[in-house]
């Protein structure tokens, strides 16, 4: 009934949708949605004096004035998406969305997505970790997959404003909370799978089901998934005709001649019995990968093979993605939201590819998140790296020394702990030589750091490393390190 007619739910006017009653404007329809700290129905009596003309409820309020319409639902949440879809006129019906979903490479996968059907005329929306764009503009984001209010909205204003696809990263926390449903996919990415969110998912079988869900629940009319990972390979025998990409022979898509540089990488792409060259600016093995998936995504939404390959070569580096911070320095600095074992893990590698010198490595882990994670990232970074700095990431409400304490039960060598985020940066750059990579790695584009009762401070790990670099080439003239 509600996604039928949402405008008119309960016999009364409906003129906007809200799920948090502080955003309720006279005229709304107020879902009650049972969250992790705040119950919706506990709000519900506010959301009326606010203006609220009906409730979407799991069980009926006595408190609330009888002259408004409450409708009981078996959940609140899972009743939001068909309801925004219908309030604003199925606008996945029209819009051609592109999911990806996966541990890693989520949000290089989506830029390049865009970048690829941008190339081709074709504006896109983005919807991501890093930012979202609507109609070419940039607006930031508060997390990586919205509310369905919030997406069917954004969709719509999408279309409004001129866009025709938009490429959306689909988080695990979105799937299962319902938040992706009602959207018409047209294309479906599954990267990869390894381990993260274990705080929020009972087991990496219950994680994996979760991001099945966008490929078996929702049903896009393409499934582009990676064969070379396990669950990969798992979910694409689930999936009738898959278009699989990966480095082993048997893919869909496949590339061979990979060479890595510090300026990026080349590679050549097989599909379809064809043959093409690639010439990607994002540097690393484990972006070929993504540039797999990117194309492959860009084909299904009926773009030329040889034009998406073209277009790659164009695509702008993605922020906190292996980013440079290249202040004429003789040694490299990179950037990376690396915060798990297999990112950081790859990113690692990759870096030691060009690495004349040492490899430097300064991490840490965010608090009140998984914590079996922990020392496998301190056994990975002692292993990799030549010297490894571990330090705070976002603490959250748990002790900083803590944390530290159990990634450093993974390392195998002694390795060093300097609290002080900013400090061990700035540390890292101050000791590296010609020749050396230093890897910041677990923040990526964030702009802040989280401390205990949701004290945040301004924190940029470009930015503090840029300083650092300008600090030390003012201090010792022509000289990048000692």
């Amino acid at each position: 009934m509600i996604a039928a007619a949402p405008e008119h739910a309960g016999g009364v006017e409906v003129t906007s949708l809200a799920y948090d009653n502080r955003a309720v404007t006279p005229g709304a329809l107020f879902f009650c949605v049972r969250g992790f700290t705040r119950d919706g129905h506990m709000f519900a009596a506010d959301a009326v004096s606010r203006g609220a003309v009906a409730l979407v409820v799991d069980h009926a309020l006595s408190e609330v004035r009888p002259d408004v319409p409450q409708i009981t639902v078996p959940d609140v949440r899972a009743a939001m998406a068909p309801a925004a879809a219908a309030f604003y006129r199925d606008p996945t019906r029209t819009l051609r969305v592109a999911g990806v979903t996966g541990t890693n490479g989520k949000t290089t996968t989506a830029y390049l997505i865009r970048s690829i059907l941008e190339a081709n005329k074709r504006p896109t929306g983005l919807l991501g970790t890093v930012t979202s764009i609507i109609g070419g503009t940039d607006y930031p984001v508060e997390r990586t997959t919205p509310e369905a209010i919030d997406l069917q909205r954004t969709f719509r204003t999408m279309l409004d404003q001129g866009d025709t696809a938009c490429a959306m990263e689909v988080s695990s926390h979105a799937l299962a909370l319902h938040r992706a449903d009602a959207i018409h996919f047209e294309v479906g990415v599954f990267t990869n799978l390894t381990q993260d969110h274990l705080d929020f998912h009972s087991s990496m079988e219950d994680y994996f089901q979760a991001k099945r869900s966008l490929f078996t629940r929702l049903e896009p009319r393409f499934s582009v998934i990676n064969l070379d990972d396990p669950y990969g390979a798992r979910l694409a025998r689930e999936i009738p005709g898959a278009i699989t990409f990966g480095l082993d022979a048997g893919a869909t898509y496949t590339a061979s001649d990979i060479d890595t540089i510090p300026t990026g990488t080349s590679f050549t792409l097989h599909a379809s019995r064809t043959q093409h060259t690639i010439r990607s600016p994002l540097r690393g093995r484990f972006n070929v990968y993504n540039v797999l998936g990117a194309v492959a995504a860009a084909v299904a939404l009926d773009v030329p093979i040889e034009d998406a390959a073209r277009a790659i070569e164009g695509a702008s580096q993605v922020p906190g993605r292996f980013e440079t911070v290249d202040e004429g320095q003789p040694f490299t600095v990179l950037v990376d939201y690396a915060h798990t074992p297999d990112s950081l893990e790859n990113v690692l590698t990759a870096a030691r590819e060009f690495t004349s010198g040492r490899l430097h490595v300064v991490f840490g882990c965010g608090g009140d998140r998984d914590r079996a994670k922990r020392p496998l990232m301190g056994e990975i970074a002692a292993r990799l790296a030549d010297r490894v700095i571990v330090t705070s990431d976002n603490p959250r409400s748990e002790d900083p020394e803590a944390i530290i304490d159990e990634i450093l039960a993974g390392t195998s060598r002694p390795v060093e702990r300097r609290v002080d985020r900013r400090a061990a940066i700035r540390d890292a750059v101050a000791r590296a030589a010609s020749g050396d990579v230093v890897v910041i790695a677990g923040k990526g584009h964030e702009q802040g750091q989280e401390f205990e009762h949701g004290r945040k401070i301004q924190f940029d790990d470009v930015a503090v490393a840029r300083a650092a670099l300008h600090s030390l080439t003012d201090a010792v003239p022509g000289s990048g390190g000692r």
